[in-house]
């Protein structure tokens, strides 16, 4: 398997990451990802109740927004925010939006 590709952290829009971020669960996949180091993607998605095939949409849209990082390890995904990227790019953006989750 190859690496997913991921934008660079100057190629960041803000315009994508708020379409990332306006899916009630893409909402809960951030919200758990803020709370670890970095989950397998199945880890993350158990207990949302979508099928498999729309949560692997919902990683895509994260990722490729540039709010996500993932990384192979063997046959599995670990699926991880880009905190230091995002809070470079637009300062104060992903603590805002974490805690008007709460």
């Amino acid at each position: 398997m190859r690496e997913p590709w991921h934008p660079a952290a100057d190629d960041i829009k803000l315009a994508e990451i708020m379409h990332a971020l306006a899916d009630p669960v893409r909402l809960e996949i951030l919200a758990r990802l803020a709370r670890s180091e970095g989950e397998n993607c199945g880890e993350i998605g158990s207990g949302i109740d979508v099928h498999k095939s729309t949560m692997s949409h919902h990683y895509r849209v994260l990722r490729e927004a540039g709010v996500t990082l993932t990384t192979m390890d063997g046959r599995s995904r670990l699926v991880r925010l880009r905190r230091d990227d995002l809070n470079t790019r637009f300062p104060g953006l992903l603590d805002s939006v974490l805690n008007a989750l709460r």
